[in-house]
């Protein structure tokens, strides 16, 4: 039996197109021989369709997907989708996670999911019911214990505790099973291609049957899918494995299990090679799936995170598709204009500059008869942040281009950022990457290419906000590689300060008012716009914290020893 792994990219909504998808791939991969071609999970409303699972027309528009694909499949090729479907049950969640396969003539095939995350990013028992029983699936004379994503994850060898009671590997193996077959939509994240190899291969010796895996590729708002699809062998041994963060239908001939394709081959592992890749996908598809901006913008400082999104960006869009401003202000220094012109001229882009002076000058004198006596301090040095984002503001709105937020994941922690200023846009590319991160990238798009396209001068300056005059961020931040190593355990690891302190080898003291101000600023973090998710643990949607809260430590211990 032939088999093609399609790993699709689909958009959440656009069911039209997501069938379009399907059938042009089914198509390709009945030209090439295949008897089943595998998609990921919800590949019909793609993933994930949060609250438009509660309209009605979605739903009816997705079971008329089905009919249509069915009668649209090439002769003798069958498709096993992802799919919402009614619940006809009178009791539970109108929903079901499915899984279908269709073939022309032939009776339709359905499982459910049984394990709903509700975790992180995750919310799917909002939606749906879980499966009441796994069913294994025959194809062909082949038993394929199908199941979706998460029913895969409740079986992890190294875990310390499951989150679930019910084991749905296990009641289809109980079952007889020829090949387990896993449709995914599960996000990237640091470490996902390993953690994805450690489950499934300690599910394949548990079981002793081969494993099959199609993931979802490309990105939808904030979450990005690596793609990753693979087949292992009954001893858990890896023998196929798609690109990832590409669009791709690959093939496995069962049994040949063993048989290894040189293109099958998975790359040697690289963290920032993948955050790269992770990154330029998730600019690519938020511009071309909405659908709604012409090109994207991003105030240049001469800085680093300026310049790596702006360097990312039009490695996504092409440079010509990036537009840069930068906003010299008395503070700053003439290597940092010289450097938003250098940088632009490596990448292609068009690059204007726009003086704040006048503007900040504007506001000082309209707010000198409320100031009069006061100190200047941050409200002043915030004005000009405020300025830049007005301008750049005003251009995205002139325009319709895409504002990018140029801070990185360091800065939102410790509200390092200006409300209004340099958090104003419409994607935060570099919300999920620590600073030291940001320098490992400039650097390896630099080696990448052969050439200094980030200005070697731009990755050895240090860091600053220029607000004003010989401004360090060390002067209001411990130096980034040491405030990375707590920031992590604290927001990635969720570690608590005792560990922290003891792991870092600061004192708890010092800790303690890090994760103080961390807390503190869930307030502007709120306000910032969405940002591309690259870790196990971003701020947004997977990150819960509330905004009024007193989380005292030493009082608590003081009162509870």
């Amino acid at each position: 039996m032939r088999i093609a792994l399609a790993q699709i990219n689909t958009t959440v909504g656009d069911i039209a197109g997501n069938v379009e998808r399907i059938l042009h791939y089914a198509q390709q991969a009945a030209e090439e021989g295949a008897d089943l071609v595998v998609y990921p999970e919800l590949c019909i409303t793609g993933y994930p369709p949060l609250d438009l699972l509660h309209s009605d027309y979605v739903i009816s528009a997705a079971q008329k997907a089905l009919t249509h694909i069915e009668t649209h499949l090439p002769d003798g090729v069958a498709a096993l989708v992802g799919t919402p479907v009614p619940n006809t049950s009178p009791k539970g969640k109108r929903l079901f996670n499915a899984a279908v396969l269709l073939e022309r003539d032939q009776p339709r095939q359905v499982v459910h999911k049984m394990l709903l995350p509700t975790y992180d990013v995750f919310d799917e028992y909002r939606y749906f019911e879980p499966a009441a029983a796994q069913q294994v699936m025959s194809f062909r004379g082949v038993r394929l214990g199908v199941h979706i994503c998460e029913d895969m994850w409740n079986n992890e060898e190294v875990a310390e505790y499951h989150l679930y009671d019910r084991d749905p590997l296990q009641e289809l193996a109980d079952q007889g099973v020829d090949l387990f077959v896993n449709i995914s939509a599960s996000p990237f994240s640091h470490g996902k291609h390993a953690l994805r190899s450690g489950v499934i291969g300690g599910i394949c010796r548990a079981h002793g049957a081969p494993f099959l895996v199609v993931n979802q590729v490309g990105a939808n708002t904030e979450l990005i899918f690596d793609g990753d699809s693979r087949v292992h062998a009954a001893d858990g041994t890896l023998v196929h494995v798609a690109p990832s963060f590409e669009e791709t239908l690959t093939w496995y001939d069962l049994p040949e299990a063993d048989a290894i394709t040189p293109t099958a081959l998975p790359r040697p592992a690289d963290r920032i090679a993948d955050l790269h890749d992770a990154l330029v996908l998730g600019i690519r598809d938020y511009v071309g799936k909405s659908g709604a901006f012409k090109q994207t913008l991003v105030g240049l400082s001469g800085g680093i995170d300026s310049a790596v999104t702006a360097a990312l960006a039009a490695e996504a869009l092409g440079g010509e598709n990036v537009l840069g401003v930068t906003m010299p202000s008395r503070f700053s220094s003439k290597g940092s204009v010289e450097d938003s012109v250098a940088l632009a001229d490596a990448l292609g882009m068009t690059l204007h500059t726009i003086p704040i002076e006048p503007a900040v000058e504007a506001f000082h004198h309209m707010l000198e008869p409320l100031f009069t006596g006061t100190q200047p301090g941050v409200a002043e040095e915030n004005i000009q942040a405020r300025a830049r984002g007005l301008t750049l503001m005003a251009i995205s709105n002139k325009f319709g281009h895409l504002l990018l937020t140029t801070g990185n994941k360091s800065e939102l922690a410790m509200g390092y950022a200006t409300l209004y200023g340099d958090m104003s846009g419409g994607l935060a590319v570099l919300s999920d990457v620590f600073k030291t991160d940001v320098f490992a990238l400039a650097n390896y798009m630099n080696r990448r290419a052969g050439r200094d396209i980030i200005p070697q001068a731009t990755i050895d300056k240090p860091p600053s906000a220029e607000l004003r005059p010989d401004q360090r961020d060390e002067d209001s931040l411990p130096p980034y590689d040491e405030l990375d190593a707590i920031l992590k355990r604290y927001i990635e690891y969720r570690e608590d300060v005792d560990v922290i302190a003891r792991q870092t080898g600061h004192p708890t003291a010092f800790v303690e008012g890090l994760l103080r101000v961390v807390d503190r600023n869930e307030y502007k973090r709120r306000q910032a716009p969405p940002g591309l998710r690259v870790s196990s643990k971003a701020f947004g949607a997977g990150r819960r914290l509330p905004i009024v809260m007193n989380l005292d430590r030493a009082a608590i211990d003081a009162l509870l020893p």
